[in-house]
């Protein structure tokens, strides 16, 4: 949720580079590494977990999420988390500290394999590797 309104919205706290320059960022990091890569993005919390549950009907290996808006009351997307978890290991990112800046709670990242948080957009690359390492343990 708000994802797509980055580089706009509170760029002094989030910075200037749009959703579509974390995009291209990330796909260019991905294919680098022999990774797909899909991004999706929705404002809509039932969207969000249709598309991680049609994820695993997929046969999706990980899940990589900065789930903004969500992360606050997104009980349902946690729910939803904890039941593919088995066989869709979860990081969780975020761009700044604000998901626990004054004793705000992230109810998504109880349930992540890894948090990764205040790194601005390499807080993207930094999940993303942390991702592949999950998944290549689980492999071994």
């Amino acid at each position: 949720a708000n994802m797509t309104f980055l580089g706009r919205r509170e760029p002094e706290r989030y910075g200037t580079t749009t959703a579509a320059e974390v995009d291209a960022m990330m796909s260019a990091y991905a294919a680098e590494r022999g990774a797909d890569l899909e991004i999706f993005y929705t404002n809509i919390e039932g969207e969000a977990i249709n598309r991680i549950y049609s994820a695993v009907d997929e046969g999706f290996d990980g899940l990589l999420m900065h789930p903004a808006g969500f992360q606050y009351a997104g009980f349902a997307l946690r729910d939803c988390l904890a039941a593919v978890k088995p066989v869709l290991p979860y990081v969780e990112v975020h761009l700044t500290h604000r998901c626990i800046e004054g004793g705000l709670r992230t109810v998504t990242a109880e349930i992540c394999e890894g948090l990764v948080l205040g790194f601005g957009t390499d807080s993207y690359l930094i999940g993303f590797d942390a991702l592949q390492r999950i998944l290549e343990r689980r492999r071994a």
